[in-house]
């Protein structure tokens, strides 16, 4: 076992911390108010080259490796403050670029791929249903052949960047039931009968637009199927190793940050001539701030090596996911406690923090679809 990072991580980790400090920290309160996305920091984080990180560099990618890009991630949470922004481009790198990457065709990756590598176009994913939740098995968007083209028919909710993609990956049912009858589609945003819905107020993570996005008799070209007809559940299962390690990575630096400010705060922070600190109510709960954040950090570098080493690691990350989702909202909670009334006021932006924090514990499957995965994969399903 090797638990360093090479000069080169490092190095990338550090330039993440310095790029998302100087330019995805100011306005970050008010963007949240007015629940704005900025696209002069995403065309920022373009250039940084945040959005192609795993995407080869033939396509104008920086291609790293998972860890590397891991890394990149955990540097951004740690320095950012935009958290939505962040979620936004760790989501359009892992579902949309990922299965684009690894399943799209020559053709595909030729008009799509660079552009969404640099971040000059946006990328969004839809899978989830208003009637189907969590259950990819029970979506009923279906796909129908027609002259030789697919004509798509339904609904997809919760789409991440949906308001502003130019890009869609979605998932339909081409076919039977179960996993075997799903197909993946590329579907330009400008394609008739694609219709967007209206930004979703949401919580938390507000920077970061999500809506509905309705299909209506939306004829797309046999070329737009991703990796092959029926293909959809491999393609899907492929790229959510990927994406439950890359949208947790930031929360990782996240942690970090607030426990290093909590620490800070019960140090200088007195009541009755005493430091907060001195107190177990308080110190305890700053030490399971750092158990937490440490576990979930080995669970998602241990998922990451897995990936890269065999090629899968399903239950790998479906571990990590549910420990960093759940470690990152205990420890935004601890933190508003220890900053006590202090930690309540917006102007602390702690209790943006948490908010934010909580969507982890929702979004790449809940928590508790996290556990159904991990006891299935125990025959216990």
């Amino acid at each position: 076992m090797n638990f360093d990072w090479t000069e080169d991580q490092l190095e990338l980790r550090r330039g993440a911390v310095e790029f998302a400090s100087q330019h995805l920290v100011e306005g970050t309160t008010q963007r949240d108010r007015d629940q704005a996305f900025s696209r002069d920091l995403w065309d920022a984080c373009g250039q940084f080259g945040l959005q192609g990180l795993l995407v080869p560099a033939e396509w104008a990618g920086g291609g790293r490796d998972l860890l590397s890009a891991i890394a990149v991630l955990e540097g951004i949470g740690y320095g950012a403050r935009d958290n939505g922004l962040v979620f936004s481009v760790a989501a359009h790198a892992a579902s949309c670029e990922g299965p684009l990457a690894s399943f799209g065709s020559q053709a595909q990756k030729e008009e799509w791929l660079a552009r969404l590598a640099t971040g000059r176009s946006i990328g969004a994913t839809g899978i989830t249903e208003p009637d189907s939740g969590s259950s990819a098995l029970a979506l009923t968007t279906t796909a129908e052949e027609s002259r030789g083209d697919w004509i798509l028919n339904g609904t997809k909710t919760f789409v991440t960047n949906g308001p502003m993609a130019d890009l869609f990956i979605l998932y339909a049912r081409t076919g039977g039931t179960g996993f075997a009858g799903l197909s993946c589609f590329l579907v330009p945003a400008d394609t008739p009968g694609l219709r967007v819905g209206p930004p979703m107020e949401k919580m938390g993570l507000r920077t970061s637009p999500i809506s509905q996005v309705f299909l209506e008799d939306c004829r797309v070209p046999a070329s737009a199927v991703v990796g092959g007809v029926g293909s959809g559940a491999m393609v899907f299962n492929h790229t959510m190793d990927v994406e439950r390690l890359l949208v947790m990575a930031p929360a990782i630096g996240v942690m970090e940050r607030i426990l290093e400010r909590c620490v800070a705060h019960a140090r200088q922070r007195t009541v009755g001539g005493r430091p907060i600190g001195k107190n177990q109510s308080i110190s305890h709960r700053l030490a399971d701030m750092e158990l937490e954040l440490e576990a979930a950090r080995l669970l998602l570098y241990r998922a990451a090596w897995k990936r890269m080493k065999r090629g899968t690691a399903t239950r790998e990350s479906a571990l990590a996911k549910l420990a960093v989702s759940e470690a990152y909202v205990a420890s935004c909670r601890n933190a508003v406690q220890i900053f006590g009334a202090y930690g309540y006021l917006v102007d602390t932006q702690l209790e943006r923090e948490l908010r934010d924090a909580l969507a982890t514990t929702l979004y790449v499957g809940t928590s508790e679809i996290q556990r159904n995965l991990i006891a299935g994969l125990r025959g216990l399903g």
